[in-house]
């Protein structure tokens, strides 16, 4: 393709998928080959993390480029303040309709809508200037009429269409998620939204487009169609990283004291919430993580099945595609779930890009240990389109690493953060003893070492070369006291550094306003 011209965006997210799951990363059992020779023909960063937890927040920030405590959505249901530009709105200044395939749980700012509008009823919110193709919220209405199209018997109640195949024959000592889904795999979610994002390119000519497919998979509750949900045995799946027992576990810091206890979240099959997961036996957690891997196999079969599209149209040539997450999945580890807290399994995620262009050949097959963000990720799309970089960004392109190319002064460290509030039933603030605005974490973490800020709740401290599975508070050992010190401070040079700044750089000279923008770094 020339070089002077970038046409197509494939931007593909999986809901909750750690960053540790790609056997091109060196899983010990999970097979990823379809995500592997994209990383192959791209470029992989292995030290990719999310910015929030969960789903709202995190999508924010990865939509917007903009930290927590810049974008201010902090919890599911938090709306989206309408001042703020997104990926999408600024897709559409050069000259594409960003179309999506599946849903972006952005939650609406109620001062653009009518009282009693319905967007003001969920947190599965649209986000602005995406033109949606297949949205769906929880329901996932379009699947499911696509399933009972095909003869299936639609339960009511969305959740009910993810119940496993009854008396299912080899159930027997598997596990709550071994038995498969009541859909074939050719009917699934995933493949739903991978043969509807076909049919849009395939009649899209040579027009420019921007699709993104936004899978639910690997979400719980975890259910796989055959044969994914066998594809793994719990024999050669890694045990969870924990302590002794749950109790042992809550000694490190009174909010995982709380959380461990009261767990929240879908739970890890229908019919139970996440406060059932410390219910779940040995046996049992192992064949939820073999569950996990395979609806992951299943979503690398769907991108697969893109990317071969794409190939076989010659718009591959043309399509600069994007793979990640909106944030990882604790799945047992530190007897824990869902995506909620300051551990590295809910916020490391994998991140794919693969610029097509000449200029991109010599970064082929590269993997990056530098620390990116989910910020980068809007930058990244509008370094592509050529667009322009809105000011109040803080993430950078990582075009420049496809082109093979290092930056010295690129972070070194990544920052992500974490909102515990419960506006409505105030039940954590009534346990700590907090106010919501009190119910927040901030962390730091590069190669060394990891400070993890509560805004009143003790510090946690840990060596990562040493604990890399942070098992060992040190913020009140004295050998340690100089370095939490030091990283208290870079903490907050970092957060003044990164205050929002859609006008500071902006001043009203004679001639005219003049604007200064560009890395914060």
């Amino acid at each position: 393709m020339s070089e002077a011209v970038n046409m197509n965006v494939l931007f593909i997210t999986a809901d909750q998928w750690r960053g540790d799951c790609l056997s091109a990363l060196g899983h010990p059992c999970l097979k990823t080959p379809n995500l592997d020779r994209l990383a192959r023909d791209g470029v992989l960063f292995r030290r990719h993390y999310a910015q929030a937890t969960p789903c709202g927040p995190a999508r924010a920030s990865l939509y917007t480029g903009l930290y927590l405590h810049n974008h201010r959505s902090v919890v599911n249901g938090t709306p989206l303040d309408a001042r703020h530009t997104n990926v999408a709105l600024e897709a559409r200044k050069a000259g594409f309709e960003p179309v999506l395939f599946g849903y972006t749980d952005i939650s609406a700012d109620p001062r653009a809508h009518a009282p009693g509008d319905p967007a003001l009823s969920s947190y599965n919110g649209l986000l602005p200037g995406m033109t949606p193709v297949v949205w769906w919220k929880d329901d996932q209405l379009a699947w499911l009429a696509h399933l009972k199209a095909r003869g299936y018997d639609v339960p009511p109640g969305s959740n009910e269409v993810f119940r496993p195949k009854a008396d299912f024959p080899d159930a027997a000592g598997r596990g709550p998620t071994f038995a498969p889904a009541r859909y074939r795999s050719e009917d699934s979610n995933t493949a739903f939204l991978t043969s509807e994002a076909i049919k849009y390119i395939s009649v899209r000519g040579e027009q420019r487009w921007f699709v993104h497919v936004s899978y639910w998979a690997p979400h719980p509750p975890f259910v796989a169609p055959e044969p994914y949900h066998a594809l793994y045995h719990p024999s050669d799946v890694p045990p969870p990283v924990r302590a002794a027992s749950p109790e042992v576990e809550a000694e490190q810091h009174p909010w995982l004291a709380y959380h461990l206890f009261h767990q929240k979240g879908t739970g890890h099959t229908v019919g139970v919430t996440g406060a059932d997961n410390l219910a779940l036996s040995e046996d049992d957690l192992l064949q939820v993580r073999a569950t996990y891997y395979g609806m992951m196999s299943e979503v690398d079969a769907q991108v697969g099945r893109l990317i071969d599209h794409l190939k076989s149209t010659g718009e591959y040539e043309r399509t600069l595609i994007v793979f990640g997450s909106d944030h990882g999945e604790q799945l047992g580890d530190h007897w824990l779930f869902a995506k909620y807290g300051y551990f590295d399994q809910s916020f490391r995620i994998p991140l794919i890009l693969r610029d097509p262009r000449r200029s991109a050949d010599g970064g082929r097959g590269r993997v990056v240990s530098a620390f990116t963000e989910n910020i980068d990720v809007m930058p990244t799309i509008l370094d592509w389109l050529g667009g322009r970089v809105p000011v109040e960004c803080d993430g950078e392109s990582l075009l420049p690493f496809c082109r093979g190319e290092t930056d010295p002064h690129w972070r070194r460290e990544a920052h992500w953060a974490y909102d515990f509030r419960d506006v409505v039933g105030q039940k954590i603030e009534q346990a700590l003893g907090l106010t919501s605005d009190q119910c927040t974490v901030s962390v730091i973490r590069d190669e060394r070492y990891k400070y993890v800020h509560f805004t009143t709740l003790p510090a946690l401290f840990f060596d990562l070369e040493e604990d890399p599975e942070e098992f060992r508070n040190l913020a009140d050992d004295p050998a340690y006291r100089g370095l939490v010190l030091e990283y208290a401070q870079k903490m907050l040079s970092w957060r003044m550094a990164h205050d929002e700044r859609g006008l500071a750089n902006t001043m009203l000279a004679p001639t005219g306003p003049v604007e200064r923008s560009g890395p914060r770094r």
